[in-house]
């Protein structure tokens, strides 16, 4: 595409408009610097690979009116970027500063990683387990919510984490305290992040726990929270870790027993 000349108004950069799919594929033309893509609705997935020959001090902005959920953007042969995959946010434009010296794309404007993004609430109506699944691989930190969740049995809920493989069920180190008025008990776990008293037989949970990356050479998390019951005098507290033998993908949602079946309320996470 032509970069225009206007003596009133200096040099227009070139763009392309694009109606993309999910899964597409972009690479990004010489001498074109801005890229609108205008899918039908959110996308899944999608890749973006910058120019080949791009001068020092390029600027490439990406724009899209509509969410792309775990956007790749690469640099092209020969060619290192800061970032990788991301979700993009409807509206929301990222641009990257090219660096010949060390043939480096950097971003320098937008921050659609830093935004909060919602999960799918799913019913906890039925069913022995809850998975949130796909979490991108730039995701630093997790909230895990509860909304009138209870079970059919007395078993403690229990979140467990894992790579793309699966969660895992071993090397959680922690504990989880339950007080009821004046009195308090605790727990320690191993093989999740176990709610002290959370899933008694008609025992509603609500709050939040949250997840947060201490360390991503070992892939350690660790959390905090606080969960409440709307149907008694009781509060949970909770705080640990767990270190995962790759980048975390899978947060599930269980009971220690494994066998207790959800029958009401709703979870959620937001991650960002």
């Amino acid at each position: 595409m032509p970069t225009a000349i206007s003596g009133t108004n200096g040099v227009l950069q070139s763009y392309d408009f694009q109606v993309l799919t999910t899964g597409f594929s972009y690479t990004f033309a010489s001498g074109t610097t801005t890229l609108i893509a205008n899918p039908a609705g959110a996308l899944a997935t999608g890749t973006i690979t910058m120019p080949a020959t791009p001068a020092d001090g390029m600027v490439i902005t990406i724009e899209s009116t509509q969410q792309i959920t775990a956007l790749t953007v690469q640099g092209n042969t020969g060619q290192s970027l800061v970032g990788g995959t991301m979700t993009m946010r409807a509206n929301q434009p990222e641009s990257f500063i090219y660096r010949l010296t060390n043939t480096t794309w950097y971003p320098f404007a937008g921050a659609t990683n830093s935004q909060i993004i919602p999960g799918t609430a799913q019913n906890s109506t039925s069913g022995t387990s809850i998975d949130f699944t796909s979490i991108p691989s730039w995701v630093r930190r997790i909230t895990v919510m509860f909304n009138g969740v209870s079970t059919n049995g007395s078993s403690n809920m229990r979140v467990c984490i894992g790579p793309s493989g699966g969660v895992e069920t071993t090397g959680y180190a922690g504990s989880s305290g339950q007080t009821t008025g004046s009195s308090a008990n605790t727990i320690n776990f191993t093989a999740g992040f176990d709610i002290n008293g959370g899933a008694a037989a008609a025992v509603t949970l609500e709050g939040a726990l949250t997840l947060a990356l201490l360390d991503s050479s070992t892939n350690t998390w660790v959390v905090q929270g606080v969960i409440g019951h709307s149907n008694q005098t009781t509060c949970v507290l909770i705080g640990g870790k767990k270190a995962l033998a790759g980048v975390l993908s899978v947060v599930r949602i269980t009971t220690v027993n494994g066998t207790d079946t959800f029958d009401a309320g709703s979870i959620n996470i937001l991650y960002e």
